[in-house]
Parts: structure tokens; C-alpha cells; sequence
């Protein structure tokens, strides 16, 4: 799943791609007349996807910024467009025609449009927004899991969608004892969950949890009470340096991801731990070598020697 750092890079690239301009039609295959409950008000429900159309066409993008996991594009009409990229969601801009077979239609990227949009991973358009400048905005997502929804603006983040996430990790005033204090919200639980749940810190997942717990040598079982506070100043400079390395590299595409121009990210050239069971571990001096153990439902990948288990 995109992370804060893949987020952030989309973003990034929507604040450039979107500026002055704005929606016109929107075209979808997602929405159902009875959709399952998770996905009412959401542009999976017909109605709501109708009521969407009409309400942002022709509607200037103002601003696009991200929340947690979530991108954010404010329109001005007072409405903001949300999208959370789940699994294997990305957005790409560029130049598209829709395309119709004996079985359904889609939208395919221009013959002359740049290479990186006829990545295969590029092809599963399921939302297409088309743009004021010809072009067009749209939404890749082979599984299918991806959120898109409309909200007032003013009301954002009084929504269940936002209001229980917890503070942002680059944020300047996140600092060393607002992170304490909210890893001890669940003492006793592993460390690896408690910095992938949302509701504590917002926008870390599996990859970047992995990497800043083996950077700051600390075991993903350790118990937040347990460790010792050194320790955690080291987990906190390394959350920072490892979030921010990865919107350097413009994020991790070892699965789907790609930035909106259809290009991969680099970040997993430069993993130390993630999905690199049975390798040695790198850390200077250190005999280790990489594990993968399944905790809480999610896999963490960890070195059996130089990360210390505090529990």
C-alpha cells in the first residue's frame, strides 16, 4: 500500500499538473446501484457518482494537499475531492481516448503520450477526470480497493475519514515527546503495529516501519513501554530520515505504485530490510541476517542479531 512518502509525491506532482486548472466530465466503471455499505457515498455508488459529476464540473482545482494516506484536492466550490490509494491505487496525468471492446470500456493513453504511461502497471483505469487543458486525470487501481469521495471543505476533517488519524511524523512540531507520548497510547502492544496504526502516527505502513526499526536496531515485537528512551530517540531521528529519504527517491515501487507520470520511484533500490529475507543484514560489523516474521497480520522483516528485542 502507497505510503506517506508515495503520497506526498503524488501530491507533489498534482499541485504542479492541476494548477488553474479545472474538472470537466468525470467517467467511471466502479459505480453500482446497490453498492456494499463501505462503499455508499463514494463514487462506487451510482447516485453519489452522479451527484459528484455535476457538482465539479467546470469547478477550478484551488489546492491539492495530503493527509496521512489521503490526497486532498480542493475545488472552489467549497468541496474537496478525497482519494485514498489503498492497495494498489496510483494517479496518472497525461493525454487519454477511451477505448470500447465486446466486453466493456476504458480509457488507454494517447500512441504519442510518453512511454512510462504504457507501463503495464498503468493500465487499470477504473476514474477518469478530464482537464481543462485537454488532458486528463486519472485513477489506476488493478485491485479495485481505492476510496474516492466528495466532502465539504470546511467540514473535512470532522469526517470519520480524518478525524481520527494521529499527527503527522515531518511535521516541525511533531517532536521527540509528542512521539513518546503517542506510542504509549499502546504500551503493550509490538512496535511495528503501533507505528503502522494510523490513529497513533499518520502515513506509515509496512515498508517504512520495516526500515526505521532496523535503522534504529530495535526488534518490530519490542513493547513501546519497554524501551528504553535512547532507543526511542534513535527510532524517532530514524522515522524522520527514513520517511524523508523516501520522497527523495520519490517513493517505493516494488509493487504498483508509480508517481503521476507513470515512473517508478527508486526507493526499494535502497531498502536495507524490507523483503530481503534470507539476505545477510548490511549493517557494518553485524553477523545477522534478514527474517521474516508474520505479527499482527502484516509481515516485518527484521535482523535476528543486531535488532534488540526489548519486551
Amino acid at each position: 500500500m502507497p505510503e506517506l512518502p508515495e503520497v506526498t509525491t503524488t501530491v507533489n506532482g498534482l499541485k504542479r499538473a492541476l494548477k488553474g486548472l479545472s474538472f470537466g466530465d468525470v467517467w467511471t466503471d466502479l459505480a453500482k446501484e446497490k453498492p456494499i455499505k463501505q462503499f455508499e457515498n463514494t463514487i462506487k455508488d451510482i447516485k453519489f457518482f452522479n451527484k459528484m459529476k455535476k457538482e465539479i464540473k467546470g469547478i477550478k482545482v484551488l489546492s491539492v494537499e495530503r493527509r496521512a494516506k489521503n490526497i486532498l484536492i480542493n475545488l472552489a466550490n467549497q468541496k474537496t475531492i478525497l482519494i485514498h490509494l489503498k492497495m494498489t491505487g496510483h494517479i496518472l496525468v497525461g493525454r487519454y481516448h477511451k477505448t470500447h471492446s465486446t466486453k466493456h470500456t476504458t480509457w488507454v493513453p494517447d500512441k504519442n503520450e510518453r512511454r512510462d504511461l504504457h507501463d503495464p502497471y498503468n493500465r487499470f483505469i477504473h476514474v477518469v477526470f478530464p482537464l481543462s487543458n485537454g488532458l486528463a486525470m486519472v485513477f489506476c487501481d488493478s485491485r479495485k480497493f481505492g476510496k474516492i469521495t466528495m466532502l465539504d471543505t470546511k467540514t473535512l476533517h470532522e469526517t470519520t475519514h480524518l478525524k481520527n488519524l494521529g499527527p503527522e511524523p515531518l511535521y516541525k512540531d511533531f517532536h521527540f515527546e509528542k512521539f513518546k507520548e503517542q506510542l504509549f497510547l499502546k504500551p503493550n502492544k509490538n512496535i511495528k503495529t503501533v507505528l503502522m496504526d494510523q490513529s497513533i502516527i499518520a502515513g506509515i505502513g509496512n515498508i517504512y516501519s520495516d526500515e526505521m526499526l532496523w535503522l534504529s536496531s530495535i526488534h518490530p515485537e519490542s513493547k513501546p513501554k519497554n524501551i528504553p528512551n535512547k532507543n526511542l530517540k534513535l527510532l524517532y531521528t530514524s522515522m524522520k530520515e527514513v520517511l524523508a529519504k523516501g520522497i527523495n527517491f520519490g517513493g517505493d515501487s516494488m509493487s504498483d505504485y508509480r508517481n503521476i507520470n507513470g515512473r517508478k520511484g527508486n526507493f526499494q533500490k535502497h531498502h536495507n530490510v524490507y523483503q530481503k529475507k534470507g539476505e545477510s543484514c548490511g549493517k557494518r560489523g553485524c553477523k545477522g541476517a534478514i527474517i521474516r516474521k508474520v505479527l499482527d497480520g502484516r509481515s516485518a522483516h527484521f535482523c535476528n542479531v543486531h535488532q534488540k528485542l526489548f519486551n
